[in-house]
């Protein structure tokens, strides 16, 4: 096969990752997308670093398999755990992690007071620690793990907004709000809330995500091996669960085909 018409490999620890297909999707519609939600081992906020590598390297395997072109981590937890392992075994193969955007919310600004929503195994790796060490001189930076939030993704319950707005409450309570410029979504499944975030804290706080900055990549990463699929080809999706449940399945194609607007 063509290089150019092999697929991109998308995986998430289950079905946040949904939200960087969409846009990959937004913005490089051309392209072919294998996506694999591993909802069997989710949440992997709440596993060890052993375990979370472990997975990683056979969702790895099976893209490898399938003949993908590059493979991204729709997951910030997995890029925490073990993005620099699954580099090292693929050096051949563009691999794309996902961190914080920090940076994005600093940028160009001083004094900023920033609250970064993520898990709690992301929060507490080195690789967050070193993240930090780059702002936290002229920034205050909080930290606010949200496992719930996965949950409610995981469980098809965005459709349910009072819960989802006393969730997003309860982790707010913890801060003065009207003291926060920036509020970072480190986790995937995040993005899902980005609209009700707003709706809770107006427009006055900035709202980053990872998703842009990581879409750019990839493309630049493909444009420089010459692997972007030709803009005449119709791109396409394949939806994978490591679940055998048809619900995972049925609940990401609603997912997509409501953030897509299809």
């Amino acid at each position: 096969m063509n290089a150019k018409e092999k697929a991109i490999g998308v995986f998430d620890s289950g079905l946040g990752g949904i939200s960087v297909l969409r846009d990959l999707k937004r913005f490089m519609p051309h392209e072919h997308y294998l996506y694999y939600g591993d909802s069997s081992f989710a949440p992997y906020g709440e596993k060890t670093r052993e375990e979370i590598t472990k997975r990683c390297e056979e969702i790895c395997a099976f893209f490898i398999h399938q003949g993908v072109k590059a493979i991204v981590i729709a997951c910030n937890t997995a890029t925490s755990a073990c993005v620099k392992e699954l580099r090292e075994e693929y050096p051949n193969l563009p691999i794309i992690g996902m961190e914080p955007a920090v940076k994005v919310a600093v940028d160009g600004k001083e004094n900023q007071n920033v609250l970064v929503m993520a898990t709690r195994f992301t929060l507490k790796e080195k690789k967050f620690e070193n993240l930090l060490s780059r702002y936290s001189k002229q920034h205050v930076i909080y930290r606010q793990p949200c496992p719930e939030l996965v949950e409610l993704v995981e469980h098809d319950e965005l459709d349910q907004q009072d819960k989802v707005e006393n969730t997003l409450r309860e982790y707010f309570s913890h801060y003065d709000m009207d003291e926060i410029d920036s509020i970072v979504l480190g986790c995937t499944h995040f993005i899902f809330f980005k609209e009700t975030i707003r709706k809770l804290c107006g427009d006055r706080i900035q709202i980053v995500d990872g998703n842009a900055g990581t879409i750019r990549h990839v493309k630049e990463l493909l444009a420089e091996k010459n692997e972007l699929c030709d803009d005449t080809k119709q791109g396409s999706i394949q939806i994978f669960n490591s679940s055998k449940d048809p619900y995972y399945k049925t609940l990401s194609q609603k997912l997509l085909e409501s953030t897509l607007g299809l």
